[in-house]
């Protein structure tokens, strides 16, 4: 199964040994180049966009008035949707052709980035970021589909090796532009640039991206729907937002039992003191279990699978696919809190919190280029494992040494120790676990994997900015008691600190009389922030665990892998 550079990101390898059926006539050379440098860039562009509100975070919770809850879904719901989406709108390009579906998609995340920059509070952001998450779906898979139709041999190499650069070029400048946008025109700008950048992305992909596509070998009547798995596309969004809405919403409406009212569409939930959030859960639970027996149903009867559970009875893929949650649930969950604690202690504004989060960016894109040499000389499974080693002690380092004195460089090492170890994991996981996985079923595999990173980045925010919140309350509660200040007054002012996922730390800055206050805010961010590292820290261990089981694969593919 041939494989790109080692500079080549996690998704890049997915479709690799897709046969294709109905090509175009290879394009022009000059043509086939061209129109991969616009497909990195649609990528580029979804790819940082899924990071780039963790800087813009502060400023939009204050500028539209979001509560923590509110701020967890703004940052969560584009990975869930786009984890949701990902392989059934991938199949559906593969059907109805490729770039069409890339087109579709650039001019979804378009639109939906303008109603993001439009956004009058907290719902309508949540829902255009939802939206986002439904076009990054359909372009992601489209853009590797295509350059694996589109390339072959040392081309698709090369190719690949150039549209991995790409993206981690972007993945490191990005939140550095996000910083700058927000920092001269307000977090809005950081969104309504994507409208100008999708029309030029649009244009490009009708000249210069050709359009392939993959039939069945004998196609019946109205088949083509058919061969798409939308119950299990269904079952598994359900199943993932219920267990997200469920991590998120029980620090809001109580874990066991319920803490305050809950209604929604004119529903009101009984009062029998028992709060939603366990249903919920359970909920998301049950329906993940239909969605295995759906998905055991489908494959017995020879019907398309969203989801080919037997693939999971490959260790190298089973463990790979969790090492990549994990890694995932570390990733963004820090992103997540860092730039909370950033402006409620310092009131750092977005270009310094960039500059503060940009190291983790520039360590991946340093170590992705040697990563691959590594693996020569280590073989690909014991660079993962030394790249999630070193993720571990980093986020360990962070999680002793944050205080409330600590600013953007004192974050910045730490911050380019885990870059480097992710780099590292990052640049071979992916060719680990998709080592056994027959050419066939590469297609799918690689899409569950893609799949899996972004479970993980939504359920890495829900769960980390839930040890954040949950922490910062109960912090900020110790610090005035033991201040001797009034319980009334206590309860006000932890209310207005967790609800406002720390930036109300910054009115008690600026309020006269309230010094005694800011100073417990801050050292309260700090502990919150100190304990969400620390959970990061033991789920980032566990994926350590899961990559110590991994083993190189067969000699065929590890020469693939390096030629």
């Amino acid at each position: 199964m041939p494989k790109s550079t080692s500079m080549t990101p996690p998704h890049a390898s997915a479709r690799v040994a897709e046969p294709v059926t109905g090509s175009p006539e290879r394009p022009a050379d000059h043509r086939r180049w061209l129109g991969m440098v616009v497909m990195s860039l649609g990528v580029s562009l979804i790819v940082v966009d899924a990071t780039i509100v963790g800087v813009l975070l502060p400023n939009i919770v204050g500028g539209l008035g979001l509560t923590t809850t509110d701020a967890e879904w703004v940052t969560s719901v584009y990975s869930l949707v786009f984890a949701a989406l990902l392989i059934p709108f991938g199949r559906a390009g593969d059907l109805f052709g490729r770039r069409r579906m890339f087109v579709i998609g650039v001019g979804v995340f378009a639109v939906a980035s303008v109603g993001a920059a439009l956004a009058a509070d907290g719902s309508a952001l949540i829902g255009a970021r939802a939206l986002q998450g439904v076009g990054a779906s359909m372009v992601m898979p489209a853009t590797l589909s295509t350059v694996n139709a589109v390339f072959t041999g040392r081309d698709r190499a090369v190719a690949f090796g150039i549209w991995g650069s790409l993206i981690s070029g972007m993945a490191a400048l990005g939140p550095l532009l996000g910083g700058a946008v927000a920092a001269g025109g307000g977090w809005r700008w950081a969104f309504g640039i994507n409208l100008p950048l999708g029309v030029a992305l649009i244009a490009g992909a009708l000249l210069l991206m050709p359009e392939t596509r993959q039939r069945p070998a004998a196609p019946r009547r109205g088949s083509a729907l058919r061969e798409i798995d939308w119950a299990g596309g269904a079952l598994s969004a359900l199943a993932l937002g219920a267990l997200v809405c469920g991590l998120i919403e029980g620090q809001t409406y109580g874990w066991w039992s319920i803490t305050r009212p809950f209604s929604m569409a004119g529903f009101d939930w009984p009062d029998t003191g028992l709060s939603p959030v366990p249903v919920v859960l359970g909920l998301g639970i049950v329906l993940l279990a239909a969605l295995v027996v759906l998905e055991r149903s489908r494959a017995a009867a020879g019907r398309p699978v969203m989801l080919d559970l037997d693939l999971f009875r490959i260790p190298n893929f089973r463990h790979g696919n969790l090492a990549s949650s994990l890694i995932n649930v570390g990733e963004l969950g820090l992103l997540f809190v860092l730039p909370l604690f950033l402006l409620g202690v310092h009131g750092t504004n977005p270009l310094q919190i960039s500059v503060a989060i940009l190291p983790l960016a520039v360590g991946a894109f340093l170590t992705g280029g040697y990563a691959g040499r590594l693996a020569n000389k280590r073989g690909p499974h014991r660079v993962v494992q030394i790249g999630m080693a070193t993720e571990v002690a980093a986020v360990l380092g962070l999680a002793l040494t944050v205080s409330a004195t600590t600013g953007g460089l004192g974050l910045a090492p730490w911050m380019l120790l885990y870059g480097l170890g992710l780099g590292l994991t990052s640049a071979q996981l992916t060719n680990v676990s998709l080592a056994d996985v027959p050419a066939a079923r590469s297609g799918q595999a690689s899409g569950t994997q893609s799949t899996a990173r972004q479970v993980g980045a939504a359920l890495g925010i829900a769960v980390i900015g839930t040890v954040f919140a949950t922490s910062l309350g109960h912090a900020m509660d110790d610090e005035l008691a033991a201040s001797g200040t009034p319980a009334a007054a206590r309860d006000a002012i932890v209310a207005d600190l967790r609800e406002s996922a720390g930036t109300y730390a910054r009115e008690l800055h600026e309020t006269s009389g309230m010094d005694a206050a800011a100073r417990a805010a801050d050292a309260s961010l700090a502990t919150a922030t100190r304990n969400g590292a620390l959970v990061t820290a033991g789920i980032l261990a566990l994926g350590l665990a899961l990559s110590l089981r991994l083993r190189p694969g067969p000699a065929r593919h590890r020469e693939e892998s390096n030629s």
